[in-house]
């Protein structure tokens, strides 16, 4: 039987990657993901060494592997954790918020957590429960909890920078789904960096050029315990059956996802997506909700505020 080596010390290798034509040891390809991690900071010009990094950890492999690659990188970063009271599958959300406690506490590193319920009130279950319809009413919702919980953190804390977890998978399954739907506006806002706008912090991705199975081997090969389980309301998603179809089409011929999603990017800074009328609107004013102080397109209340307060339209 053939064993695999590793491409830089002839080793017994613990990650093979098709889609690079690369093999790596278990040092080496720790090495490697860091390196990688750090060029794509650059590339897409993220932020740089004097600037505060808000990263936004779920207890899952991405974000701590994140988290962990940017401390090592010598990064002034503090996490946040978005307590959403979800407790189905065994006490999701507490089990997760143990996990990012413990990698916090084992690096020295500071969290910061923003408990929905006891905060709001409500859980993202109850709030879904009270103010939308349909099968994933609770992701709607919780997305826009999320959004909230993490600019005003960034916010009071300083930080000018927002940094999440999301992998290539991830950004290849939401071009995937813009696509089919030619959702001009939304391809026009998918982007590694989201520049900082009054009252936002800038929105970047370190990790949009790892596949999922890249990050997961980061995380094991370097101690890193994280939650294992898709949250319990996002099962039959839509984003989880494009993943499931992207995977087919990998498994076929390595690297699509990664043509996919390079290309796009590329063609979106050649100008490919900025002509036609949706391209050259206008992007409507931001105001500031009067009842939380944070930027909205909307007069009067934010949508934040008013799923808090039952004002907002049933979906």
């Amino acid at each position: 039987m053939n064993v695999m080596r590793c491409k830089k010390c002839g080793g017994k290798a613990a990650v093979q990657m098709k889609q690079h034509n690369l093999a790596l040891c278990r040092e080496h390809f720790s090495e490697w993901f860091v390196e990688q991690t750090e060029r794509t900071i650059h590339k897409y010009r993220m932020f740089k060494r004097d600037e505060r990094v808000l990263v936004a950890v779920s207890g899952g492999k991405d974000s701590l592997a994140l988290w962990d690659v940017l401390a090592k990188l010598g990064y002034e970063t503090v996490g946040l954790y978005i307590h959403l009271g979800i407790e189905e599958a065994e006490g999701y959300s507490d089990h997760s918020l143990a996990l990012a406690q413990a990698f916090a506490a084992a690096r020295g590193l500071r969290l910061e957590v923003t408990h929905v319920p006891e905060r709001y009130g409500e859980s993202i279950p109850q709030m879904a429960a009270r103010t939308a319809r349909g099968r994933h009413r609770a992701c709607s919702v919780c997305g826009v909890v999320k959004r909230h919980s993490m600019n005003e953190a960034a916010m009071r804390l300083g930080c000018g920078v927002l940094a999440t977890g999301h992998n290539l998978d991830d950004e290849a399954a939401v071009l995937f789904n813009n696509t089919l739907s030619w959702s001009v506006d939304m391809l026009l806002r998918q982007n590694p960096v989201l520049p900082e706008s009054p009252g936002f912090p800038r929105k970047v991705k370190p990790l949009c050029r790892f596949y999922e199975r890249e990050s997961a081997a980061y995380a094991i090969l370097n101690g890193i315990e994280y939650v294992y389980e898709e949250c319990p309301h996002a099962v039959g998603s839509t984003s989880l059956v494009n993943k499931a179809l992207l995977n087919q089409l990998e498994q076929q011929s390595p690297g699509s996802k990664l043509r996919f999603y390079s290309t796009f990017l590329k063609a979106k800074a050649q100008g490919a997506f900025a002509s036609g009328a949706e391209g050259n609107a206008e992007p409507p004013p931001l105001q500031f909700c009067p009842s939380c102080g944070q930027p909205t397109t909307t007069a009067g209340l934010c949508l934040f505020c008013r799923l808090v307060d039952g004002s907002a339209p049933q979906e």
